[in-house]
């Protein structure tokens, strides 16, 4: 082998890695080439540099927000690999998610339906595979089919004051612990873990008694662990087809398993039994028994991220809500005086029609998710070229299109003091004055949070068993202002949310 043969490779592997090098630095200069505002990206990070280190998802979009809204009414972004817009323009949100939905379908989530199925729900899935899949569900998630389900999270609710009780109980008879207060946070998530559990799986999870249940740990690892680094899952972001030739998957194998498990042995036992429930699944029963109807790994799907939704959206909202009533007593009385006044009206329990009637209670619930955005952003992919209204920038077709919720809920210009807690913000009144796309933890139009409904109801009766037979209060372990966890994609308190909890002698 002669001296040059053996430099070749060196050669060949320099040349591919300068080749590349040059590639992606062109590609950190797309919008520059554009006449497009844009923050100077990081060669690997692009402008998400520190997050989940020393900033969390929601600061970079709320800087680029604050800094350039004025200034035109969309920016460039760098999403690691990707180029991306973020939207300031209310209006223009307004086309993206509605007027001209047509050409914002698609989310461009990674998701691989053959080596991952689980992947493959109604969230994540794109073009025609999500218009079949959304058009399916959609009567599943009516105001009638929540009233069908409310039994069972009433039902777990009331568990739940019971479970509540006695660790007050417990507290109070401990002195050193009462110090701590209880973790209202992790208690609030093994309740909705019970909810979710029943409902979309006709199952009694049980974490509320044995918070080490199968479901819980499940759970939590789909939010605290990841398969892949921050590298893998930017490149299946920006390069989904090759990544799905590639095999790769993003939910861990255990969990994919658990879920899919749960599922068949379910449905294989009802179909068995014959036996009907008031649950999600026994609704995705109906929809497998169509003509084109779900598979097993369809339904094992959207069980799942119905699961994931639900759970962990649900109880950090009624943890910061909890959390701002314990800051503000005269909110929590005026919320408590209204749930007993509306339950009295239907024999001291707290019923479906009841909750609709509980508008303070409902404000709570809106401003929590104002201040709290539980997600801090949404996305889109442009299908085809878009052209802007009134300027001359084209959004190209392929181009992640970023709505930042977080940032345009705490823009003082819309919420006036934005730190502050108050609810009635979202006064009828107040809320007709202001603009339809500055209120948006379900997003809008076509694409919006399919389970909303749930989600709310969920929320409402939890807030309303406990406000009506608790007193809440900050105990010393809890900071105020809550620091808020880096790591993590939901927003999250980075040391829970320690409550003192004294049970009404009077409920």
């Amino acid at each position: 082998m002669t001296f040059l043969s053996l430099w070749i490779p060196v050669y060949l592997f320099v040349a591919a890695a300068t080749l590349l090098f040059l590639w992606y630095r062109k590609g950190l200069n797309y919008w520059a080439e554009r006449g497009v505002v844009y923050d100077k990206p990081s060669l690997i990070y692009g402008n998400m540099r520190g997050v989940g280190r020393t900033q969390t998802l929601r600061d970079p979009f709320q800087n680029f927000y604050q800094k350039y809204k004025h200034v035109a009414p969309f920016g460039g972004f760098y999403l690691s690999l990707r180029a991306a817009v973020v939207l300031f323009d209310l209006d223009l949100i307004r086309n993206v998610l509605v007027k001209d939905f047509a050409n914002f379908v698609n989310r461009g989530n990674y998701y691989n339906v053959k080596d991952d199925p689980i992947s493959g729900h109604v969230f994540n899935l794109d073009g025609a595979s999500w218009r079949h899949m959304r058009a399916k569900l959609t009567p599943t998630f009516t105001s009638a089919k929540m009233k069908y389900m409310f039994p069972t999270v009433v039902a777990v609710a009331k568990e739940f004051v019971k479970v509540l009780e006695r660790e007050a109980t417990t507290l109070a008879s401990d002195a050193a612990a009462s110090k701590q207060g209880i973790e209202i946070r992790d208690l609030l998530a093994r309740f909705t873990t019970d909810v979710i559990g029943g409902c979309a799986f006709g199952l009694e999870c049980n974490s509320l008694n044995e918070p080490n249940t199968e479901f819980r740990v499940m759970g939590k690892k789909v939010f605290s662990q990841r398969r892949h680094g921050r590298f893998v899952f930017a490149f299946a972001q920006a390069y989904p087809n090759l990544a799905r030739k590639l095999g790769i998957k993003m939910t861990p194998n255990d969990v994919s398993t658990f879920f899919r498990k749960v599922v068949h042995d379910t449905v294989s036992y009802r179909e068995r039994t014959g036996i009907q429930r008031n649950d999600f699944l026994n609704l995705l029963l109906e929809l497998k028994k169509q003509e084109n109807g779900l598979s097993l790994d369809e339904i094992a799907a959207q069980s799942f991220v119905f699961f994931l939704a639900g759970f962990e959206t649900s109880s950090s909202t009624m943890s910061f809500a909890l959390y701002e009533l314990a800051l503000h007593p005269e909110i929590q009385d005026k919320a408590r005086a209204e749930i007993e006044s509306v339950s009295a009206r239907y024999d001291g329990e707290i019923t479906y029609e009841g909750v609709r009637e509980m508008q303070y209670l409902y404000q709570i619930f809106c401003e929590t998710l104002r201040k709290y955005s539980i997600a801090s952003i949404t996305m889109r992919r442009t299908m085809n070229d878009y052209h802007v209204p009134n300027t001359k920038h084209v959004i190209e077709k392929g181009v992640i299109v970023i709505i930042p919720i977080d940032a345009i809920h705490r823009d003082p210009e819309i919420y006036p003091d934005p730190e502050r807690f108050d609810p009635t913000r979202f006064e009828p009144e107040a809320v007709a004055k202001r603009h339809p796309m500055t209120w948006l933890p379900f997003g809008e139009g076509p694409r919006n949070c399919i389970g909303l409904r749930f989600g709310q109801m969920q929320a409402l009766v939890g807030m309303a068993l406990l406000l009506k037979n608790f007193k809440f209060t900050l105990a010393p372990q809890t900071k105020v202002p809550l620091e808020i966890k880096m790591d993590s994609f939901v927003l999250s308190s980075k040391d829970g949310i320690h409550l003192n909890v004294e049970r009404i002698a009077s409920s």
